[in-house]
């Protein structure tokens, strides 16, 4: 089969488009024919070797998939040759960008069935990131006030969809060009990025939703209520600073699992969550796609990068 792999860590140029064996499935995992992979931030982290987890090479990119089930490994229960799946494949997100890949029955459930396998592949990482940092990390409910740092993002944006269906009072913080967008993602009120009126809204939320890190992440816990919490999934938050501000700060590493996935993939087919995808390319664009998460390409696509593994063209 092909696979996208890397033999070194490295640049973009590291990537190549490979003919290997085909995996088994290991007890608790599924073998998958993969329609299509999503491309994340951390997919440069693991090619450049800053994971902060082990990763043996040579190693397969990719952890998002979307594609059908063609083999079951022992004791795996409750899915079936056949059946329709996205999710991610390992706790070292790696394995994902290739024709087949192993996945962990723990980390897939039922593909959504009122979109494709481009859209679905899109959604794994960051919609669950966003819901557990929401509700599992920061206990959002009903009536709560929420800052989203950067809700245009990917993460950012299906933390404004889900906090709004939720009832929770969403401000979202975004570029003044994409301002409306975060108006139809259902934000309740937005905020400029370079926003000089963060100054006006200290104590005004009960959580803080940090997508993007730097000044932004030290300026919101300003604004959070006494007792507050800031989860941030893009760098260690000053706990000295927390403390003093009578308010909780934490980092956020995502956890995906079967029931996140499955209630996420019943709130896509009640048609009460809009997939982010961006840009799709063939495998043979996995160099180009790196590039964009580089910055060496500009401007970056909003929405996910998504790999059709099926399709052929260059």
């Amino acid at each position: 089969m092909k696979a996208s792999r890397i033999h070194a860590f490295g640049g973009p140029e590291a990537i190549a488009i490979e003919e290997i064996a085909m995996p088994e499935p290991g007890p608790g995992e599924v073998l998958v024919q993969v329609h299509a992979a999503g491309v994340g931030p951390w997919d440069s982290w693991i090619r450049t070797g800053k994971s902060v987890l082990p990763q043996p090479l040579p190693l397969t990119l990719g952890s998002d998939f979307s594609g059908v089930i063609t083999g079951l490994g022992e004791g795996v229960t409750g899915f079936a040759t056949g059946d329709e799946v996205y999710g991610v494949t390992n706790s070292r997100f790696t394995g994902a960008c290739a024709e087949y890949a192993v996945a962990s029955a723990g980390m897939i459930s039922a593909k959504p069935r009122s979109i494709t396998h481009r859209e679905a592949a899109s959604v794994p990482v960051v919609a669950t990131t966003a819901w557990q940092m929401l509700f599992e990390q920061a206990g959002l409910s009903s009536g709560q006030c929420v800052l989203v740092l950067g809700g245009a993002g990917n993460v950012g944006g299906y933390a404004v969809q889900f906090a709004h269906r939720k009832g929770v009072h969403v401000v979202a913080t975004g570029f003044a060009d994409r301002l409306d967008e975060l108006r139809r993602l259902g934000a309740d009120e937005t905020m400029a990025a370079d926003a000089a009126q963060a100054d006006d809204r200290k104590a005004s939320f009960d959580a803080v939703i940090d997508t993007i890190g730097g000044e932004w992440q030290v300026r919101s816990m300003q604004m959070l209520k006494p007792g507050g919490v800031l989860v941030s999934a893009v760098s260690a938050p000053d706990a000295d600073a927390a403390e003093a501000l009578g308010i909780r700060a934490l980092f956020f590493l995502v956890r995906v699992n079967t029931s996140t996935l499955a209630e996420i993939a019943a709130i896509i087919d009640h048609a009460a969550l809009k997939p982010r995808l961006g840009l799709v390319l063939p495998m043979a664009g996995m160099v180009r796609a790196h590039e964009f998460l580089d910055g060496i390409r500009k401007p970056s696509p909003p929405g996910k990068i998504v790999i059709d593994v099926l399709a052929t063209s260059p």
